[in-house]
C-alpha cells in the first residue's frame, strides 16, 4: 500500500504534485544518486558533464516552488503539500535532495528583504543560481546554532568570517567551511557572518552575497563517506564588497533569524528523512519477499516478519511526527523546539531502519550491488548535518 492511500482530505491536486515527484524521484534521482555516488573523486561529481547538472534543471521545471504562490492552498495544506513533497524528495536520494532544497535558500531571503532589485534578480521569471547556506565555520559547526547557551554572547568567542561596513558597502573577509552544502558549484551565498565581534556569536548578520565577486574562491568538494551527490566545500572570502542593501540581517534581529532557519532547516530535514527510512524500509521488505531461505521466502520466518513490522512502525511514527511539525511550522509562528525534535528523531529512525535493512539483506546488504548500504551511508551523516543531534537536542531543551 502506497503510504499516500492514508493520508486524509489530499484533492486531485495535491496527489497529482506528489505523484509527479514521486516520479521525478525514483526516475531521475535515484538513478544519478547511484551514478554519483560510485565517483571515486567528488571532483568529478560537479564536473561540467556531470549528471547532477540535469537533475537540478529538471526539477526547475518540474516548478515545484510555484506552489508557495498557489493561493488556491490554506497554509496547513500548503505546509503539509510541501513536507509530502520533502519525503519524497528523501526517498529519491537524500543527498541531492538536500542540494535541490538549499538551493533556493537565498530566494527566501530575497523576498523578505522588500529590495526590489534582490527580489527581481533571485526571484524573477527564469531566476536559476544555485544557493547555498553558508553558515558552518572551521572553528564553528553545531555551536552556531547554539544560541540559546550562555557561551553565544561571549566576546571571547571569534567567528572565522567577519563583515565590516565601508561607507555604502560591507566587505567581507574570512573563510567557511568545508561543510557548506552547494558550497563549490553556488552562484549566491546566505552568508551568516559576524558584524559585532563585541557581542560574541550573536554580534552576526545575514547577507546575500554574489560568488562571482572579485575576492570570492573555493576549495576542492569534500570526499565523504555518504551523501556523495550532494556537493559540499570550503568558501573563502578576501575583502569581498557587496552594497550595503545586501545585507539583511543585523545584530538586533540575528538571533531571531538563527532560530527561524533553524526551524526552517531542521522541519525539512524531519521529513526528507523519512523518505530516506521508507526507502530503505521498501527495499528490505521487497528482498525479504523474493529471497529463498529454508525453502520459503525470508518474509515468512517470523523473526524478519518482526524487524518489518519494526521498521515500518518507525516510519509511520516519523512521519506522523514531522507532517505535524511542518502543518504548524507551515500555518504558525515556527517553534524551533518542535523542529529540532522532528530532525533529531526522524534521522535517528532513518539510520536505524536502514541498519536493519543492511541485516535483512544479510550479505547483500554489504554490497553496492544492492542499495542498502548506500542508505546506511546517506543516513549516518544526517545524525550530524544541519547541527549534530545531541546539540541541537540540548538546544532544545532550553525551551522546555
Amino acid at each position: 500500500m502506497e503510504s499516500i492511500d492514508i493520508e486524509c482530505g489530499l484533492g486531485e491536486i495535491e496527489r497529482d504534485v506528489v505523484a509527479t515527484v514521486h516520479a521525478f524521484a525514483r526516475d531521475i534521482m535515484r538513478p544519478a544518486g547511484i551514478e554519483l555516488d560510485k565517483l571515486a573523486d567528488p571532483s568529478e561529481v560537479i564536473a561540467p558533464d556531470s549528471v547532477l547538472w540535469d537533475v537540478h534543471r529538471r526539477f526547475r521545471e518540474l516548478g515545484i516552488d510555484e506552489i508557495a504562490d498557489d493561493d488556491t492552498l490554506d497554509p496547513v495544506a500548503k505546509a503539509r503539500l510541501r513536507a509530502m513533497i520533502s519525503e519524497e524528495l528523501g526517498w529519491g536520494d537524500s543527498g541531492l535532495a538536500i542540494s535541490l532544497g538549499v538551493a533556493g535558500f537565498h530566494r527566501i531571503f530575497a523576498e523578505l528583504s522588500g529590495d526590489t532589485d534582490l527580489v527581481a534578480r533571485y526571484t524573477g521569471e527564469g531566476a536559476a543560481d544555485i544557493g547555498c547556506w553558508a553558515i558552518t565555520e572551521p572553528d564553528h559547526g553545531s555551536d552556531q546554532l547554539s544560541f540559546d547557551d550562555p557561551f553565544f554572547t561571549d566576546p571571547g568567542v571569534k567567528a572565522n568570517c567577519h563583515a565590516r561596513l565601508e561607507g555604502d558597502e560591507w566587505v567581507v573577509k574570512g573563510q567557511k567551511s568545508a561543510w557548506v552544502s552547494n558550497g563549490t558549484i553556488a552562484d549566491v551565498a546566505t552568508l551568516f557572518c559576524n558584524i559585532d565581534p563585541t557581542l560574541g556569536m550573536a554580534g552576526g548578520g545575514v547577507c546575500i552575497v554574489p560568488l562571482d565577486l572579485p575576492g570570492v574562491s573555493r576549495g576542492k568538494p569534500l570526499d565523504k563517506l555518504g551523501q556523495r551527490p550532494l556537493n559540499q566545500g570550503e568558501i573563502f572570502f578576501d575583502d569581498v564588497r557587496i552594497p550595503k542593501a545586501n545585507m539583511l540581517v543585523g545584530t538586533d534581529t540575528y538571533l531571531f533569524a538563527v532560530e527561524q532557519v533553524l526551524a526552517l532547516a531542521n522541519m525539512s530535514m524531519g521529513s526528507t528523512f523519512v523518505g530516506a527510512a521508507r526507502a530503505a524500509y521498501e527495499h528490505a521488505l521487497e528482498y525479504a519477499r523474493d529471497r529463498i531461505q529454508g525453502g520459503k521466502p525470508i518474509i515468512a520466518h517470523q523473526g524478519v516478519r518482526l524487524r518489518l513490522f519494526d521498521m515500518f512502525s518507525k516510519v509511520e511514527a516519523a512521519r506522523s511526527l514531522s507532517r505535524r511539525v511542518a502543518m504548524y511550522n507551515g500555518s504558525e509562528m515556527p517553534r524551533v523546539e518542535y523542529s529540532i525534535a522532528s530532525k533529531t528523531f526522524c534521522t535517528q529512525v532513518a539510520f536505524e531502519v536502514a541498519s536493519d535493512a543492511v541485516q535483512i539483506l544479510g550479505g547483500n546488504g554489504l554490497t553496492r550491488d544492492y542499495p542498502v548500504e548506500k542508505l546506511l551511508r546517506d543516513t549516518r551523516a544526517s545524525l550530524i548535518e544541519d547541527g549534530c543531534n545531541e546539540v541541537l537536542a540540548m538546544e532544545g531543551a532550553f525551551k522546555l
